[in-house]
């Protein structure tokens, strides 16, 4: 089976790197639950030391339902990155429908000037094999 594709943005030489699998073992998709895991690298590419605060995301269903979610880091951490620098975390989420999509922000500040500056996060399919063919 191919990889699933990577979706990548960079900002403020900070880029984000996501790749999304679906998770068979555990949807059940005759009871409209489909659940995938989400791969994210965030690699500092620049030559200021910088820090992840917060995290904003925003989930699409299949149907067009848009869930928002926010919250202090990510998976518990919030990482600083030195330049060169990258920290990698796994996370999932589960949809009502076969598909959907998501996209976010990192809120960061650069630790020496303590400037505030926001990271995009790439929009990525969640796509599964019960879906009526349709990609995002």
């Amino acid at each position: 089976m191919p990889q699933p594709p990577v979706f990548s943005e960079t900002t403020r030489d900070v880029r984000v790197s996501v790749r999304a699998f679906y998770l068979a073992d555990q949807s059940k998709p005759s009871e409209s639950h489909f659940a995938w895991a989400y791969r994210v690298t965030i690699e500092n590419e620049g030559s200021h030391t910088v820090q992840l605060l917060r995290r904003s995301w925003e989930i699409t269903d299949g149907a067009g339902r848009v869930q928002h979610v926010h919250g202090p880091g990510v998976v518990g951490e919030q990482p600083v990155l030195e330049p060169g620098e990258s920290f990698e975390y796994t996370s999932g989420t589960p949809l009502a429908t076969p598909s959907g999509f998501m996209r976010g922000t990192y809120h960061m500040i650069e630790t020496v000037s303590g400037e505030p500056f926001d990271v995009a996060i790439p929009a990525f399919s969640l796509d599964s094999p019960h879906q009526a063919g349709v990609l995002h």
